[in-house]
């Protein structure tokens, strides 16, 4: 775990040993931040951010509104460029990428919009095979079998031949999730995947980023603003039992949180340690929305 103090430094007893983002252990490492800085004009939003995510790991980012969470995705797709440190995706250096390079290194990644951004005028099978269809050569019965795969795995099998107004919110978000993986990507990027939907609804999100996470080993990084799912999706495994897949009470938390808080990593550590802690913030901020639900 590691905290800032009041005047910003980190925690001596609580920073853990920094490592190193070169050599073979790079080689483990989906993301790493280093001493990145990004700031709109006067407007700082990003202060000397240093963190990594190692390959099939999971890390959850939480942060009050207007923190720079949703920075930190297109800082990572390369939509945005830092104005100082470096970002390294799959082990490459892409804050000083050029653009046809980044488009080959996107085709890698999957990203579930907080705003959904289906199009309203293509079927669902479409919506999730759009990328496939239109950027790959595959055949078209390859993608077929691949759209058909990627909707059975959220649960959406019955609806291939629907429109995207004929789905309810949840249904949405799940094409949305299905899109992001149709691809096979080795990390997944999810900004504010339960925004707006009622408890209920939202679990069911939850529950196909668990299987994501656990089933497909996918690295990922969830940008959000609700604490609950955050701990929810932590808390919670997907298992195979008898060819069914099983959302369970984990025995341990399978993921890591971030808290961004005045431009830079503010927490880093287990659930456990965030709920734990004494920081006066940090207790504000998780104030009424711990489990037990």
């Amino acid at each position: 775990m590691r905290v800032l103090c009041k005047d910003g430094r980190m925690d001596s007893a609580a920073a853990p040993k920094r490592s190193s983002s070169s050599g073979a252990n790079a080689d483990s490492l989906a993301v790493v931040f280093d001493k990145v800085s990004f700031a709109f004009d006067d407007h700082v939003v990003l202060k000397d951010v240093s963190f990594s995510v190692p390959k099939g790991s999971m890390r959850i980012l939480l942060g009050a509104s207007g923190a720079g969470k949703s920075i930190v995705l297109k800082l990572i797709l390369g939509l945005l460029r830092p104005d100082a440190g470096g970002i390294l995706v799959d082990g490459q250096r892409i804050d000083r990428m050029a653009e046809r390079d980044l488009l080959r290194l996107r085709t890698n990644i999957g990203m579930s919009f907080q705003e959904i951004a289906l199009f309203d005028s293509l079927t669902v099978a479409e919506n999730v095979g759009y990328r496939l269809y239109e950027e790959t050569d595959l055949p078209i019965e390859q993608v077929d079998r691949r759209v058909a795969e990627v909707l059975g795995f959220v649960g959406l099998s019955e609806h291939v031949d629907r429109m995207p107004s004929e789905l309810s919110g949840g249904q949405r978000r799940r094409v949305a999730i299905a899109r992001a993986m149709a691809t096979k990507p080795s990390l997944l990027l999810f900004d504010d995947p339960t925004t707006g939907l009622d408890p209920v609804i939202a679990t069911s999100v939850d529950d196909e980023i668990v299987k994501l996470r656990d089933l497909e080993q996918v690295t990922s990084i969830m940008v959000t603003h609700q604490i609950r799912d955050a701990f929810y999706i932590a808390m919670h495994e997907a298992t195979r039992v008898d060819g069914r897949v099983q959302i369970l009470d984990a025995a341990a938390e399978h993921a890591k949180f971030m808290v961004l808080h005045d431009g830079r990593i503010f927490f880093e550590g287990t659930g456990a340690e965030l709920r734990a802690s004494d920081d006066s913030y940090l207790k504000e901020f998780l104030f009424m929305t711990l489990p037990p639900w």
